[in-house]
């Protein structure tokens, strides 16, 4: 059972299905897809909510098919093979048996040529485990892992978050080991999701890659609109509050309904029980909200060049440009040079400051593009 949470809008992490806002389609399709046996590419940008939505979809795998094991591994801040292999064993052999003991007794017995331990966070107490991986046994420490899973005999669904990342890796051929090992799994099933779009999209789209139309494709979009207000008020009714569809529509349309800045503003306003959740309560929340973020953010602006700086901001003030170059728009903003402006957006897209897409280019991070316009107020 759920422990009932103090205020209802989950910032970071799952916290149970109670608290999760809708996704009943995709989670329908994800459910589906895992169940009848097919491998899923899950690509959305960031902060849009795509790991809520896989521990979501475990949790329901969990209650429809209890025997089956759901591991969720985020490999964004992996750098290399090794650093793959050791986080892809610690969170394997802890998810295949619920005894700690068991667990590393299995695993020593399995294992060739490494010797796993295991420690207890200081904490809470929860079990992982490590291993000592020599340069030389990288390859085969995955490839045992993967002969693990096959031998438990059990069901297994596994998400690589952030999978984009091993493109990343200095060794060569990572891409074809995953995809040969993943090929042949005879009792496991994958999420590859991934928020770098362009890289996820070269990976499952492009002839050049081993993983070439071997998933599943998935886009995340948004919430939709009134499902979500549905969703903020059954908890905003319980304290004798609601929050009007135009209010809503406001705040809403203020971070262009990214679900973790809606959860953020909606957290905010419901720490305040006082407050009549009309707009002047919305902004309310936002200041708070922003001067809390403003050390974070100054010292970001504070790292960009002059040129970054002032393309950004000339950005975050439009809210949306389609064409950045266009000599109007670089004339309004008192931009530099086309080539440094040019250089400047590559580098700000690079750094997931600015996002591209097909309608042009925004400021990633909604708070941040509110923050910069206030520079210009």
């Amino acid at each position: 059972m759920t422990r009932r949470l103090n205020n209802p809008f989950v910032e970071y992490g799952y916290k149970g299905s109670e608290y999760f806002c809708d996704r009943e389609q995709e989670t329908a399709e994800l459910v589906r897809d895992l169940h009848n046996e097919s491998n899923v590419a899950l690509i959305s940008p960031r902060r849009l909510g795509k790991s809520g939505l896989i521990h979501h979809v475990f949790d329901v795998m969990g209650r429809e098919e209890p025997e089956s094991v759901c591991i969720y591994i985020d490999i964004l801040h992996t750098k290399n093979q090794a650093e793959f292999a050791q986080l892809f064993f610690s969170r394997v052999i802890a998810a295949m048996d619920t005894n700690a003991q068991a667990a590393l007794r299995k695993a020593a017995q399995f294992f060739k040529g490494i010797r796993p331990t295991m420690s207890f966070d200081e904490f809470n107490g929860a079990p992982s485990f490590s291993i000592d991986i020599q340069p030389s046994q990288e390859r085969s420490t995955i490839e045992q892992t993967f002969s693990y899973i096959a031998q438990s005999g059990k069901r297994c669904y596994i998400a690589f978050d952030e999978f984009q990342q091993i493109m990343e890796y200095p060794e060569k051929g990572t891409e074809a080991l995953l995809r040969s090992l993943i090929q042949f799994a005879p009792n496991a099933w994958f999420i590859f999701s991934g928020s770098r779009q362009h890289l996820m999209t070269e990976m499952f789209l492009s002839e050049k890659h081993p993983f070439y139309l071997a998933s599943q494709m998935m886009s995340l979009g948004t919430i939709n609109e009134n499902k979500y207000l549905l969703f903020a008020n059954r908890f905003f009714m319980e304290q004798g509050r609601e929050i009007s569809a135009d209010d809503f529509h406001y705040l809403y349309s203020l971070v262009d309904g990214q679900t973790w800045y809606v959860q953020e503003i909606l957290h905010q306003l419901y720490e305040f029980p006082a407050s009549s959740l009309d707009r002047q309560d919305i902004n309310s929340a936002i200041d708070h909200l922003l001067q809390k973020w403003s050390i974070s953010f100054s010292g970001l602006y504070q790292e960009l060049t002059d040129n970054q700086a002032r393309v950004l901001i000339a950005i975050a003030c439009e809210g949306r440009v389609k064409s950045p170059m266009a000599k109007d728009f670089m004339r309004k903003y008192r931009l530099p040079a086309l080539s440094s402006t040019r250089q400047a957006l590559q580098s700000l897209t690079q750094q997931e400051k600015l996002f591209h897409d097909q309608n042009g280019y925004i400021v990633y991070d909604r708070f941040l593009a509110m923050w910069l316009r206030r520079l210009k107020e």
